[in-house]
């Protein structure tokens, strides 16, 4: 290492290393205030950590590399590549993959067997467990392209885990109108009835509810204009989960009488100001609702009044299901929903709600072939 003093009168210490890759002499260099010996023990360690980066981003591969690493570089580029609700998502998830393999497992030795002994060591219901497998397989695959894993050939042998059969699963995410009644009638907390109405007749998802500022609201052509998403982890707000997302969702005869009542509650409310621009939900401070609040609380209420836990996107299928009921095309009802595909709502479609089969067969019963 060298030192040359720059034309500000400052000093930069100079190191050249052998770039693994072309062969050819690299220089990394510090720029620091002072020559001294402790500036240079200072600058020794910033070059060695550089030239160390640099050596790693290039010869990282199987051999070496542990899944925590491998998990950091693949968090490197998500954090460019993806919205940050997502970032954070897998973010988690990758968390829990090195709790369950080992953050200093190398990956070059992961097998088949291995991976389905771990998670299965867990105890976790078999939907849980796909979610990790799922998980694990963009990581593993992401590192194969990526030049930082060998063979990935183990990967086929990981099938999912056997989980609720499809039919029961299908009708597990949506309610059937008379199990909304029900629900709603069992609400003590009034904003959380309120949402989990507009949920339920609008069809959006929570970030977009919780987005919605009143002046999104537009009662004269009756459409509510949804054009961006609330982060609830970083409590920002972010654009749309996709750009079909963008929409304007007409406001039928129920969805229109709610919001006017949202509206007239939020003015009554001595800590909202009378201001279009303040988020049609809020919490008991005036400020955005929080997913994992409501979350809680759906998830309280459902398991006592249906016996079974429900999330806010269930209420989402619950719309679809229940408009599919009424006599609305797949096409129409995934406009309404913003879906950049149905393949969601062709399932819920599939599996009519109970009312729509009952009088299918009541249909059937009464005809006369010959």
């Amino acid at each position: 290492m060298w030192v040359e003093q720059t034309k500000k009168g400052k000093y930069k210490y100079i190191e050249r290393y052998t770039d693994p890759l072309t062969g050819k002499y690299r220089r990394v260099s510090v720029t620091l205030d002072k020559d001294t010996p402790q500036s240079r023990k200072q600058a020794q360690k910033a070059i060695s950590k550089k030239i160390e980066d640099a050596e790693k981003d290039v010869c990282a591969n199987s051999e070496d590399i542990t899944l925590e690493e491998l998990i950091e570089k693949y968090r490197e580029e998500q954090k460019r590549t993806v919205k940050d609700s997502t970032y954070q998502r897998n973010y988690f998830a990758c968390e829990t993959l090195k709790k369950i393999l080992g953050s200093d497992t190398k990956v070059k030795n992961l097998a088949a067997g291995y991976i389905r002994k771990s998670l299965l060591s867990t105890g976790k219901n078999h939907g849980t467990l796909n979610e990790h497998l799922t998980r694990l397989k963009a990581l593993i695959r992401w590192g194969y392209r990526n030049d930082y894993v060998g063979n990935i050939a183990y990967l086929d042998k990981l099938e999912p885990f056997s989980d609720t059969p499809h039919r029961e699963k299908i009708e597990n995410k949506f309610l059937e109108s008379t199990e909304v009644a029900v629900l709603i009638s069992g609400m003590k907390v009034q904003k959380w009835k309120n949402l989990t109405l507009f949920l339920t007749l609008s069809g959006l998802r929570f970030g977009e509810a919780a987005a919605l500022k009143q002046s999104d609201l537009d009662f004269k052509e009756r459409v509510i204009h949804v054009t961006k998403n609330y982060d609830s982890v970083n409590k920002i707000i972010t654009t749309p989960k996709t750009r079909t997302s963008i929409r304007d969702v007409y406001m039928q005869d129920e969805l229109y009488v709610l919001c006017r009542h949202i509206i007239s509650e939020s003015i009554s409310n001595t800590i909202v100001s009378l201001n279009a621009g303040n988020p049609l939900f809020t919490d008991d401070n005036g400020e955005h609702i929080s997913f994992f609040a409501y979350n809680k609380y759906l998830r309280k209420i459902s398991t006592k009044e249906l016996g079974r836990a429900i999330t806010p996107h269930t209420l989402r299928h619950t719309h679809a299901s229940l408009m599919m009921e009424n006599g609305m095309s797949e096409d129409s009802i995934s406009r309404r929903l913003g879906h950049t595909d149905s393949k969601i709502t062709k399932e819920i479609y599939l599996h009519a709600t109970k009312k729509l089969k009952e009088k299918e067969n009541n249909q059937i019963k009464s005809i006369k072939i010959l």
